[in-house]
């Protein structure tokens, strides 16, 4: 218990956590989050000076019935039939927030691919690889984790596919 209240304290969230137990060179950056902004993933870019094609947006879909991971930038959209081809389905749809949010323990537009409750298959786009850094959620709205496409790829056991519609 002692513990989990000393990473609360210093503003762990069970991404960083893994990130930092896993021994993966990271950043962390940490911005205002304003609830009226249209778009999370568009708001860390703009918060962080980064290009939108470098921040990436945790999606949650159903493929065939099973949730799956989707991990694209924010400058574009899932393409959710190159989603399901991708892990062999067939048919992939937005998974509902309520289950999302239940299944990876995380909030809508804080999920992180990165320390989920339920290991779930996923899939990052092709395009991650194209940068020596990518940012994701760090488990909360208002922070995000940057680190080489790679790592992200190597702790999630990710599928690199062309998943995303620019």
């Amino acid at each position: 218990m002692a513990k989990k209240s000393k990473k609360q304290q210093a503003g762990g969230t069970p991404a960083t956590v893994a990130l930092t137990a896993a021994g993966v060179d990271h950043t962390v950056h940490s911005y205002e989050h304003d609830p009226a902004h249209p778009s999370y993933g568009e708001e860390a870019a703009e918060a962080m000076g980064v290009s939108p094609d470098r921040v990436f947006k945790t999606l949650v879909a159903e493929v065939d019935g099973a949730l799956t991971v989707a991990v694209v930038p924010v400058s574009g959209t899932l393409d959710l039939k190159a989603l399901a081809a991708a892990v062999g389905g067939k048919r992939a749809a937005m998974a509902d927030p309520a289950l999302a949010e239940r299944t990876t323990g995380y909030v809508r537009g804080g999920i992180s691919p990165l320390g989920q409750r339920k290991k779930l298959p996923t899939v990052l786009d092709e395009s991650a690889g194209a940068h020596p850094t990518i940012c994701v959620s760090a488990g909360r709205r208002g922070l995000e984790v940057e680190l080489a496409p790679a790592d992200l790829a190597t702790l999630t056991k990710a599928v690199l596919a062309p998943i995303g519609r620019g």
